[in-house]
Order: C-alpha cells, then sequence, then structure tokens
C-alpha cells in the first residue's frame, strides 16, 4: 500500500499557493458547500459522524469538542494551533508550505460551525517565512470574499488573524497559546475552566491543530460517511507523519489510519540507512515513549500504539540505528525539556534541572550505579504531578529508554566515558 494522498494531494502542483491555483484545483467548494447547504449544527453532525479526531496529539474527537461551547455565549473564537515545536515535528509546515488556502478553507469551515467571528492562526515564531505565505494567502482570500462579512452571500461573517509567535514550544499547550494571543506571557492555565467554556479574552473558544482543520474541507465535500470509511474503527481517516533520523527518505508521508510501521518505515522511508539495523523508534515525536523493532507490526492506529506503551502524539516518528547511545538521546531530549520548562511549577521548573544535571553526569560515565534511582525518583516527582503535561512528557522517553536498555545505562555508571559512542568512533579512526 502506497501513500494515500487526501491532505497532500495537491502538494508540487503548479501555482498551488496561489488563490487561483487553489480554485483551479477545486478549492473553497466546501466552504461553499457548507454556507449554502448545511447549518452549523448540520456540520457538527458531519464532524461527529466522520470519526475525526485531533491531529494535535491528544487526539479528541473534533465533532464532541466543538459541541462542549455553551449555546447561548456569544462571541466564541477560534484558534489555529499552528505552533509546531515537537522535536521531530514538521508536518504542520508541510501543510502550510504545500497548500496554505487548504487550511484557510478549513479554518472558515470550522469558524461557521461553532459561530466564530474570528479567527486566529497562532504560528510558530521559527516559521517566518510560511508566516508571511499564510498572510498572503489570507488576504488573498479576504479580497476573493472568502473572509470578511457576508461570506459568499451568506449571513455569515468572519476575519482571520495570522498571529507569530515568539518561539516558545510551551505555547504548544493550549491555555499557553491563549494567554500568548492576549499579550501575555505564554503559560498554562488552570483547568477547568477549559477553554470551551473561558479561553480566549474570557470568551468560549475551540483551538484546533493545522492537519485537524486540512481535513474539513474534504469531510464536508464527500461527507462524514466518506471519512469513517477510511482508517480503523477508532482512528479514521490519514495522518501525516514526520519521519526522520537513521533512514534512507527522511520526509512526509500521508498514510491511511491502520497500515503497519513497518510498511512506513521499509516501503515509503526506504528502511534504516546504511544497511544498518533497527534499534529504537518513537512513534509521535521528541516527547513519546520509545518502541522496538518488535513493534513495526503494529498499525498506524491510536489504541494500539498506546496498548504497546507509548502514544502517536504528533505524528513524529524518529527513527534510530544500532548504534545510537540510548542515555545520550535521552540527555538530548532531556535538555530541550529543561529550556523550554517556563517555570511556573516547581515539579517541571526543578525536576527538568536535577533530571538534566544527572542524565549529562550519566552519559560522562561519571555517575555512581546507586544514583540510577534517582534518576527514576525524580521522574516520579514530575509525572502525573506537574500543572501542565510539558513536565511528564519530560520523564516519558527516559523512563522508557531506561526500562528498555537498562544495560546501557548502568554500563555508563562509572566508565569515565560513553561505552556506546567512543568505542565506535575509535573503531571509524581505525
Amino acid at each position: 500500500m502506497a501513500e494515500h494522498r487526501l491532505l497532500t494531494e495537491h502538494f508540487g502542483m503548479e501555482g498551488i499557493q496561489t488563490l487561483a491555483g487553489y480554485e483551479r484545483a477545486g478549492g473553497y467548494q466546501g466552504l461553499r458547500r457548507a454556507l449554502r447547504e448545511l447549518t452549523p449544527d448540520d456540520l457538527v453532525a458531519q464532524v461527529k459522524a466522520s470519526g475525526l479526531r485531533g491531529r494535535g496529539g491528544a487526539g479528541f474527537p473534533t465533532g464532541t469538542k466543538w459541541s462542549f461551547l455553551p449555546g447561548d455565549v456569544h462571541p466564541r473564537y477560534l484558534c489555529v494551533n499552528a505552533d509546531e515545536s515537537e522535536p521531530g515535528c514538521f508536518k504542520d509546515r508541510a501543510l502550510i508550505e504545500g497548500d496554505p488556502h487548504q487550511l484557510i478553507e478549513g479554518t472558515l469551515i470550522a469558524a461557521y460551525a461553532i459561530q466564530a467571528p474570528i479567527a486566529f492562526i497562532y504560528i510558530r515564531g521559527e516559521y517566518f517565512d510560511q508566516r508571511l505565505l499564510l498572510e498572503r494567502c489570507v488576504e488573498e482570500a479576504r479580497a476573493a470574499g472568502y473572509i470578511g462579512r457576508g461570506i459568499l452571500g451568506s449571513d455569515f461573517s468572519c476575519d482571520v488573524i495570522v498571529h507569530g509567535g515568539a518561539g516558545a514550544y510551551i505555547c504548544g499547550e493550549e491555555t499557553a497559546l491563549l494567554d500568548s494571543l492576549e499579550g501575555r506571557r505564554g503559560q498554562p492555565r488552570l483547568k477547568p475552566p477549559f477553554p470551551a467554556v473561558k479561553g480566549l479574552y474570557g470568551q468560549p473558544t475551540v483551538v484546533n491543530n493545522v492537519e485537524t482543520l486540512s481535513n474539513l474541507p474534504h469531510i464536508v465535500l464527500r461527507g462524514g460517511s466518506w471519512y469513517a470509511s477510511l482508517g480503523t474503527e477508532k482512528s479514521k481517516g490519514t495522518r501525516l507523519f514526520c519521519c526522520s533520523g537513521h533512514i534512507e527518505r527522511p520526509g512526509t508521508y500521508e498514510m491511511l489510519l491502520g497500515t503497519p510501521i513497518r510498511e512506513l518505515l521499509e516501503e515509503e522511508c526506504g528502511g534504516v540507512w546504511k544497511g544498518r539495523r533497527l534499534k529504537a523508534f518513537q512513534p509521535g515525536g521528541g516527547s513519546m515513549q520509545v518502541l522496538l523493532p518488535e513493534h513495526l507490526d503494529l498499525p498506524l492506529d491510536m489504541e494500539a500504539v498506546a496498548q504497546a506503551g507509548s502514544a502517536l502524539g504528533a505524528g513524529a516518528m524518529v527513527f534510530m540505528d544500532e548504534t545510537t547511545c540510548m542515555v545520550n538521546v535521552s540527555m538530548r531530549l532531556v535538555d530541550f525539556y529543561h529550556h523550554e520548562s517556563c517555570g511556573k511549577c516547581s515539579p517541571c521548573r526543578e525536576g527538568t534541572y536535577f533530571e538534566s544535571d544527572l542524565m549529562h553526569r550519566l552519559e560522562r560515565g561519571v555517575l555512581a550505579p546507586e544514583e540510577l534511582t534517582t534518576l527514576s525518583d525524580i521522574c516520579d516527582n514530575m509525572n502525573g504531578k506537574c500543572f501542565c503535561p510539558l513536565g511528564d512528557t519530560a520523564t516519558w522517553f527516559v523512563m522508557s529508554a531506561y526500562a528498555a536498555f537498562r544495560d546501557e545505562f548502568e554500563a555508563h555508571c562509572g566508565a569515565g566515558r560513553c561505552p556506546v559512542r567512543e568505542p565506535r568512533a575509535a573503531e571509524a579512526v581505525a
């Protein structure tokens, strides 16, 4: 089974980054149909019937999320989470570059469904070129009557605003994103109240991911039951997987959910590079628990991967070959979470500091064997005890790698060096 192109079917098409090119490819027909043939309640029902789940990591049913908005409170807002900062993840960038108007159309359809007069696209600060592209496409759509007052002659009005972040990973958490949009320091809020009840500017708010919204034009045009026929019983449709690491063909691949992971690795990514063997992989980005070669026959299915002890997360597949030092990878990921901690809660603020310090000493081979229990204690004091998921995820890969490669962790203790990487470096010189 090859790639199943739905969201990526227009990638590489001439002129697709312009309104004229997108319209030639059938663009904005989904929005026309939604406004002319469907009420907002009909649209929510279609998305519920499709089984579409959020593509940002949590996998919550999209239509159900929309229905949480209180019916009598206005205005309400739509926020598009394009703050793609998960290590190994670059699918949102691919969607914005490859078919920007598809995202804008999906944004307008979602705004109509929840009756939001304003939609904000919050894009990662480092995505400067992509932000400029989106801003240009929004102006094109506004000039053509797809954005603004009385869209396409209907009684629905909506503006779209592209807002650039400042490069903070924490702003990928939906409530930190809302604080940042309001001009405050991006830090997570206490929940409840949830954004659906009290979100942006204290009003009901829906936060959806780029990939989630890019599905909507297709669902509106072909129907919720058609979309529900794709994928597995609980994981419907396709997903974009960002594949990187020790593989022959890194890139973004769109696969039907339910496809074996082995097929993605061997047929699309060309297998592990340099004829080496796979040692481990992360199925959903830097924060997800490690999986092993025996997990390659798992389907790309949220429930199946969860039962194996990890998660599809944001859809970032990071593959590691036999030469990889799992202690070194763990140390680098811990450093990332230590750097990105917003500092709001002490378990995360202090825990990531101590975790990083311990991992650096372990990687250098100067940690005493009995101190490995301290690593478990630190992670236990963080997991499930932090203000937001960042502190939890800072422990997941480390503890899963420790469980799967305990002998490698123990071999570092007192070795005075990395026993995995340094011998291989010496062999290469010889």
